[in-house]
């Protein structure tokens, strides 16, 4: 009888599993997701300011196995882990397993501001891609034709909370859209009518990276027109105002909040079992503490056996990948009756795009670190051959071939979903 493997979660990690599993004979694997896509969240922020359409960096988990006869999809959320039994409780129904993978990757992170929580546009999914892009464009064409000059102020001003990868990438992509776009798709504005605050609580930008990074990246910000604002601690957002923990205050109606991200919590998973950020304590296999046969992968895993990483590991796509398509091998070996292997990260480095022509990338190998131009080719090539499948991969390069060429956006479209039919028009 073949062996049941659940994973919950269908982003790298899981996704990567399923497939070195795919058509593996001696297992059978289910692969739930509370979404019926996987989606390519590096690339979020180019759907949230309409550079890309969801279409470009998604794809339904039934396309991607459709050819595989092992593997099968169920949508639901899950609610509770039953180890005793063996189960899992999912909002669309129990199911049994033999081994239970935990790959939920994480979420938002808003340290207990309430406030921040229901009024900030966070951006870890595509909804809240979508969301943000109706959103600015509802307020710029606000901005257009009110004539309240404290609203029109308030309209004038976004600010990004977080200096990480996201937070840089968007405030590069906003400032190039107000530099080369915005006069020729609003003409009733001007560029410098918007204003972009890029804020932190570090000291620098890409706290991950290394100095040089941090030096070309911040230089390169301030030439474009983002105001960057370090060691700046955002406590509340409340009457259109974010306040910093100094006292210092900034009016908006638009804050973009990629500050952290924490780990979910399982019903049924021991208090023990959970680490730093609500991560999952694994061991060298990936799996999880005080569990027999439950395990945990990505971002959703903290790893502590890796000599190279005590603390855990980063939480990016390639360990993510990387993890996913270990942990099959191991089950292979399990399975086969042969040693299992501990993981380890190949670190290949890490890279941020700033804006067209502005990139930067920390090598490993060789250890070096590139900025400019090259570096934001490498950025491209790499990401656009991380996308799922070619469709997402050509639909991408046209996108980004025709936006450097022209300096155009065409998906600028405020879409929202109707609440109610009009029984009218039936």
């Amino acid at each position: 009888m073949d062996k049941e493997i659940i994973i919950i979660g269908g982003g790298f990690a899981g996704v990567n599993l399923a497939k070195q599993l795919s058509n593996k004979k001696g297992f059978h694997v289910t692969l739930v997701d509370k979404n019926n896509y996987n989606y390519f969240p590096p690339l979020l922020y180019q759907v949230a300011t309409g550079m890309l359409e969801v279409s470009s960096i998604s794809t339904p988990f039934r396309t991607i196995f459709k050819d595989v006869d092992n593997v099968s999809f169920r949508m639901g959320e899950l609610q509770k882990v039953e180890p005793k039994t063996n189960k899992v409780q999912l909002s669309t129904g129990a199911l049994a397993y033999d081994s239970l993978v935990i790959a939920t990757g994480t979420k938002s992170n808003f340290f207990g501001m309430e406030n921040i929580k229901k009024n900030s546009l966070p951006m870890k999914t595509i909804d809240d891609a979508v969301e943000m892009r109706n959103y600015l464009l509802q307020k710029t064409e606000e901005a257009t034709y009110t004539n309240d000059p404290d609203k029109k102020a308030k309209l004038r001003n976004i600010v990004i909370s977080g200096a990480g990868p996201t937070g840089v990438e968007v405030a590069g992509m906003l400032a190039e859209m107000r530099n080369n776009m915005l006069e020729n798709i609003y003409p009733e504005l001007t560029s410098n009518e918007l204003n972009i605050f890029l804020v932190d609580a570090a000291p620098t930008v890409l706290p991950p990276m290394r100095e040089k990074s941090q030096k070309y990246t911040h230089e390169a910000l301030k030439k474009m027109g983002v105001h960057v604002k370090l060691e700046k601690m955002v406590k509340d957002y409340k009457n259109e105002t974010v306040y910093f923990k100094d006292g210092d205050t900034i009016e908006t109606e638009t804050l973009i909040w990629t500050a952290g991200v924490t780990a979910r919590v399982f019903e049924g998973i021991p208090e023990e079992s959970y680490g730093r950020g609500n991560r999952l304590l694994v061991n060298e296999y990936n799996k999880v503490k005080d569990t027999e046969n439950i395990y945990a992968i990505g971002d959703a895993a903290l790893q502590k056996t890796d000599e190279n990483f005590p603390e855990g590991h980063p939480q990016l796509a390639n360990v993510a990948m990387q993890q996913g398509q270990h942990l099959a091998r191991n089950f292979i070996a399990m399975e086969q009756g042969q040693d299992l292997t501990p993981f380890h990260y190949f670190d290949k480095g890490s890279m941020a795009i700033i804006g067209k022509s502005k990139a930067t990338a920390d090598l490993t190998v060789p250890s070096k670190t590139v900025t400019g131009w090259v570096a934001w080719a490498m950025w491209l090539f790499v990401h656009l051959f991380q996308l799922i499948n070619y469709r997402n991969r050509i639909k991408t390069m046209w996108n980004w071939t025709t936006a450097y060429f022209t300096e155009d956006q065409s998906l600028g479209m405020i879409v929202r979903p109707t609440e109610q039919i009009d029984q009218e028009t039936l």
